[in-house]
This record gives C-alpha cells, sequence and structure tokens, in this order.
C-alpha cells in the first residue's frame, strides 16, 4: 500500500538512494536546509522541502510530519564543523524531531532513525564483542568520539519515547560500494563495513516493519539476503541496543 514518507536530512547520501528507491510506490517527502539541493531531490523523484533542522521550530516539523505513515531521520554534521554542529544537528536536531513527532495530532508516524554501529554507553561492552571489536571500538572513538557522543545522546532519549513507534538502524562504515543486496545483521563485529545502497535497501524495507518497532538493528556488510536477515532479527526480537 502506498505511504506518505518523509526523510530527514533528505540530501544525504544514503537519503538520496532511500528516496530512489521509495519514490516509484511511495509518496517521498526529502527535508532539506539548501534550496540549492531541491534538483538532486527532484532527480530522484522526491519532493524537496526546505526546513531548517537547527532554525525552524518545533512547529514547523509537526506540521511536515503530520499525515506521513513513516519519518526517517537520516540527518547529520557528518564530522564537520566539530562538537558545536555535531550536537546541534545529530542531538539536538533528532530530539527537534522526537518532540515534533510527539506534537502530531491522532496518527503518529513510524519513526526510524540511522544511528551507528557500536553507539553504545561506552562503559558497557556488548558480551558478544571479541578483542579485536573491543580495540577497533577504542579506535573509532579515538577518532570521532564526539559524533558517537551525540549519537548516543540522541539515541537514548529516543528510548525512552512511548509516544509513536520507532526502529533504529545502526549500519558500521559506510562505503561507495556497488550495494550487494545482502548483509550481516543483529550481533554483528565491527571489522566490516556496508555499502550504502545496502543500507538504503535495508532502510526501505523496514518501511513496511512495523513489526520491528522498538529495536535496535546493528548491520554491516554479510551474505544474508537483506529482507531474509531482517525478518529472522525481527523474528528473535532481541534489539542490539546497549544503554
Amino acid at each position: 500500500m502506498p505511504k506518505k514518507i518523509v526523510i530527514v536530512g533528505g540530501h544525504g547520501k544514503v537519503s538520496l538512494r532511500l528516496a530512489r528507491l521509495l519514490a516509484p510506490t511511495h509518496t517521498v517527502t526529502s527535508i532539506i536546509r539548501n534550496p540549492a539541493q531541491a534538483p538532486d531531490i527532484e532527480a530522484v523523484k522526491a519532493i524537496p522541502q526546505v526546513l531548517s533542522l537547527t532554525d525552524a521550530p518545533v512547529g514547523d516539523f509537526t506540521a511536515a510530519f503530520t499525515g506521513a505513515d513513516v519519518v526517517y531521520f537520516s540527518a547529520g554534521a557528518g564530522g564537520a564543523g566539530g562538537e558545536e554542529l555535531t550536537k546541534k544537528i545529530d542531538y539536538e536536531g533528532a530530539v527537534k524531531v522526537f518532540d515534533a513527532l510527539e506534537g502530531v495530532q491522532g496518527a503518529k508516524p513510524l519513526l526510524i532513525l540511522v544511528s551507528a554501529i557500536d553507539v553504545r554507553d561506552p562503559d558497557k561492552i556488548p558480551a558478544h564483542y571479541t578483542e579485536e571489536d573491543i580495540a577497533m571500538s577504542k579506535r573509532v572513538r579515538g577518532a570521532i568520539g564526539v559524533y558517537m557522543k551525540w549519537k548516543y545522546e540522541a539515541d537514548k532519549n529516543l528510548v525512552k519515547r512511548t509516544a509513536f513507534k520507532w526502529i533504529i538502524l545502526r549500519p558500521g562504515g559506510l562505503t561507495e560500494a556497488p550495494g550487494v543486496g545482502s548483509a550481516s545483521i543483529g550481533r554483528t563485529h565491527l571489522g566490516k563495513t556496508i555499502a550504502r545502497d545496502d543500507v538504503a535497501k535495508a532502510l526501505a524495507l523496514l518501511a513496511d516493519r512495523e513489526d520491528a518497532a522498538g529495536l535496535a538493528i546493528d548491520i554491516i556488510g554479510g551474505d544474508t539476503p537483506i529482507e531474509e536477515g531482517l525478518g529472522a532479527f525481527i523474528k528473535k526480537g532481541e534489539t542490539d541496543w546497549l544503554g
């Protein structure tokens, strides 16, 4: 059944791929900050809407979300602009979207949030991590600790929300390689990357998986067909979130 879908952070590399996948069968609105990005949105058959995640009030986002079936949060500072901008977009921007969803009257959209693998309390090490995972986690946090910190704060805020349904997808390192349609999903390790194409595919599939609500899902490169891997993870019902 066709859905009304809104993508926050619509000009991101994953978001553009996601819109291209969804637009043939759904109505997709991509929220962007810069009007100059509109042609790129239109090129993937989505509808551009200019709305600044940092400057627009919560009410403007509530209006944008009203009537939608699914909202994706795929915005991020991308490590640019230092801690201030990262906090403003990856944390404060996310919280603004959560607050806006709570303000929607009547049926509220499903939120699908793009986070990252290993976003967690740094003092809580997942039981399935190997020594290699622990060493890589330390290296990554040494390089992009600010990003991991504010992603964690946003996710921590989200998992307490009960007014709307949500799903968190937590991909590993992203590449420009062509998608292969397969992945390793759930209780994964940290060594493998994943193509943006494959992350977009997983996100697109989740639009029809409201039964995944309340789950955080790790995804990296692997050999299991993505639809099959998501189905098995959702059926198991054990989240990858470690708060």
